[in-house]
């Protein structure tokens, strides 16, 4: 079951977003064309088949405009549905319905198209005892939501930020001096809860790895099917494996069979296009 979404996660992005929207002089249109005691009903249908992520959003992107919009989920997070599909319908005053419209659609459709491209890669790496990881590779503000439809996906999360996991990348190795100083720096510094990821690009840095004894994960960036299987072989579970780098869905199966623990992809937060998904409205 995918945690939920607390208000207060919730207030401060939806608010930034309605004040973007908003701005000083509220919503000129509606205001104009709209009377302050119209009502209306809006449904919104997904145009295409995907799985729904951000109903907690539309829920309260609605209520911060006014109390008085009651949202009826028909289909919750981590539901498949086919195009067509109601998902939900929003009622109350029409001038709140209208100027909530577009953040809600907007967050709604970008969260599902995360938690469908997610599942996708799930159900390709699951046959293999593989787990799919998301990255940092988030949008600006929006990487709670983002990491959030990702475990509706199915997938897991990787840290949130750099304050809450260590990954040693290829940089920081170079700057460190080589795998070495850099693993027993880490382990001298931290705490005895901190886990310890290195990246690795080739097996001579696996097995420097391996030898030192410092990390608990190792990731293997931008290894084809053969490599990675002999670094799992060389690991021999010693360390969690992750695999990362140069891997769409033309390839994730087969990386997948090698045997990693796990698969992080960058594309299901930083290239997903946003799922169609409609909002149509009737009078009261």
């Amino acid at each position: 079951m995918t945690r939920a979404l607390y208000p207060f996660q919730l207030d401060p992005l939806l608010l930034t977003a309605l004040t973007e929207d908003l701005g000083q002089a509220g919503d000129l249109t509606t205001d104009a064309v709209v009377g302050a005691g119209d009502r209306a009903r809006g449904r919104f249908h997904f145009r295409h088949p995907g799985r729904v992520a951000g109903m907690a959003v539309v829920r309260r992107t609605f209520a911060l405009l006014d109390d008085a919009v009651t949202v009826t989920v028909h289909h919750d997070d981590g539901t498949d549905v086919a195009a067509g599909t109601c998902v939900a319908t929003v009622e109350g005053p029409a001038r709140a319905v209208l100027t909530g419209e577009r953040v809600a659609l907007n967050l709604l459709a970008r969260l599902s198209a995360i938690a469908t491209t997610t599942a996708k890669a799930v159900a390709l790496a699951a046959p293999h005892g593989c787990r799919i990881a998301c990255t940092r590779k988030t949008t600006p503000g929006l990487r709670g939501l983002e990491k959030h439809a990702v475990r509706v996906g199915g997938g897991t999360n990787h840290r949130f930020g750099l304050d809450d996991g260590v990954l040693i990348k290829d940089n920081h190795i170079v700057v460190a001096g080589g795998v070495g100083p850099a693993l027993t720096r880490a382990r001298d510094t931290l705490g005895h809860m901190v886990k310890i990821e290195v990246e690795v690009d080739t097996l001579d840095q696996l097995d420097e790895v391996l030898a030192l004894g410092l990390a608990d994960a190792v990731l293997l960036d931008n290894m084809g099917p053969d490599t990675l299987r002999e670094a799992v072989r060389r690991v021999d579970r010693r360390l969690t494996t992750e695999a990362s780098g140069g891997i769409t869905f033309a390839n994730l199966e087969a990386v997948a069979a090698t045997g990693v623990d796990l698969v992080s992809l960058g594309f299901l937060t930083h290239s997903v296009p946003a799922l169609d998904i409609g909002l149509d409205f009737e009078v009261v």
